[in-house]
């Protein structure tokens, strides 16, 4: 299945499980990274689909060390989106994409049935 991309920042302990996961199961993906790559133009369909809460990582660190006044200024899908875009880092990760289908966050449970 070589359809699917797992979009994140290689360091994150969730996307290490996630692409460990994959390799486990045999499931061929490719890896978008943010840092090297970018913020992929599909965030504003992820957004329009999950919702930008869904994709907003309000326990990371990265979200954490933002100003308050930062934080307090995201109260809709643009604000949300543009934070994202600046700072990759607060996107909630990883994201899974095969076909039109999303997974955001990583849970092997719910990965299996998904990827069944």
């Amino acid at each position: 299945m070589t359809n699917l991309t797992l979009y994140g920042i290689p360091n994150c302990d969730t996307v290490k499980k996630a692409r460990a996961f994959l390799a486990g199961h045999g499931v061929e993906h490719a890896f978008h990274d943010y840092r090297k790559q970018g913020v992929p133009a599909a965030l504003d369909g992820w957004v329009e689909r999950l919702g930008w809460e869904a994709l907003l990582n309000r326990r990371g660190t990265t979200w954490r060390q933002l100003d308050p006044a930062l934080q307090a200024a995201v109260r809709d899908a643009a604000s949300a989106k543009a934070l994202m875009l600046a700072s990759p880092s607060v996107i909630r990760r990883p994201v899974a994409v095969r076909g039109d289908e999303l997974q955001v966050g990583f849970d092997a449970d719910a990965w299996t049935r998904w990827l069944g």
